[in-house]
């Protein structure tokens, strides 16, 4: 089997225009204190030329960044055009994001690459190009020839793991789209990750109800009767650990969270309200069931601070590190 933890990590650059060379190079100049393993970024070399005290090295593989690391940020230049103005997201900008995303995802897969690691799109812009996808995720699991709904989503934090069971979807259609089957897969592909990419083995999984107390014994709605509680109890028959549907209202404080790895939620904002609550500036985007690892920073763009020198690293330090967590783990339990 491969050491894929001798391999350097590819951050693609994501829209040029925003923070993401801005928090790639933060993160660089941190690489000692944050014990960060070397990393390369992919895109526009003249997006990374004029970061305030970080000197960059062009280099044509990816077994290059091992060598330049210690001295200078590593760049796999791959879009040739003028530098990028902070905060002005373009076509030529949304196009270079795009594309270091697929080479990042191509080098993975090869073996080249060790993760994937993911600076902030503007997806409104990848949607003018062409771009078909609800987002990274779903692009990075095609690409890895993986269903879109074999592709979860994790966010997590140093306290606190959660994974949403419908993502980007108006709240009135959540309760048509929490079916028995959803909530299987996605505890099954929740627990395997903990095995997997977090050297948890025997998993304790909490699922939140979907509505107020929930549910009251079906008084205040019967999602948590009708479709969860029979979910959750083919699954413990299988013997997963896993708690009926609790009030999401008492689930997210300090003595509650020891008690489970990691939490399910029906819906989006249920999920990440608590996650960047406590975690709002080292919180990781982490996809699981795939072949490859790949994490981002759970924020976005943040175009209106572009450019000032302003933009937090902490989450794209937190992801970097997250990669590496589950690379050695997989290495360990079987990649």
């Amino acid at each position: 089997m491969a050491d894929w933890t001798a391999k350097p990590f590819a951050i693609s650059c994501g829209d040029p225009a925003g923070v993401g060379p801005e928090i790639i190079g933060k993160s660089w100049k941190q690489r000692a204190a944050a014990g960060l393993k070397p990393f390369f970024a992919i895109g526009n070399f003249a997006d990374f030329e004029n970061l305030a005290g970080v000197p960059v090295r062009k280099i044509d593989q990816p077994m290059e960044a091992g060598e330049a690391f210690d001295d200078a940020l590593p760049v796999f230049h791959i879009h040739e055009a003028a530098a990028a103005i902070p905060g002005e997201a373009t076509l030529d900008g949304a196009q270079c994001s795009l594309h270091a995303l697929e080479i990042a995802c191509g080098l993975a897969r090869s073996g080249d690459a060790g993760a994937v690691i993911t600076a902030p799109v503007s997806k409104s812009q990848l949607y003018k190009i062409g771009f078909r996808y609800p987002g990274q995720t779903e692009f990075v699991s095609e690409r890895c020839g993986i269903a879109r709904e074999n592709a979860v989503m994790m966010l997590a934090g140093p306290s606190l793991r959660v994974v949403p069971l419908t993502v980007h979807v108006p709240l009135k259609d959540v309760p048509e789209q929490l079916t028995c089957r959803l909530i299987i897969a996605r505890a099954r592909a929740a627990e395997k990750a903990m095995i997997r990419n977090f050297g948890i083995e025997n998993p304790r999984i909490a699922v939140a109800g979907l509505n107020p107390h929930a549910g009251e014994n079906g008084n205040l709605g019967d999602e948590e009767q009708r479709i969860m509680q029979p979910a959750i109890d083919e699954l413990r028959e299988d013997g997963m650990d896993i708690t009926d549907p609790l009030p999401a209202d008492t689930m997210f404080h300090e003595e509650a969270r020891v008690k489970y790895d990691v939490a399910l939620c029906p819906y989006h904002d249920q999920a990440l309200i608590p996650l960047k609550t406590l975690h709002f500036f080292d919180g990781v985007n982490i996809t699981l069931g795939l072949p490859i690892v790949r994490t981002s920073p759970d924020h976005g763009t943040a175009f209106n601070i572009a450019g000032q020198g302003i933009a937090d690293p902490r989450s794209m330090i937190a992801a970097i590190q997250m990669a590496a967590t589950a690379v050695t783990n997989r290495q360990i339990h079987g990649h």
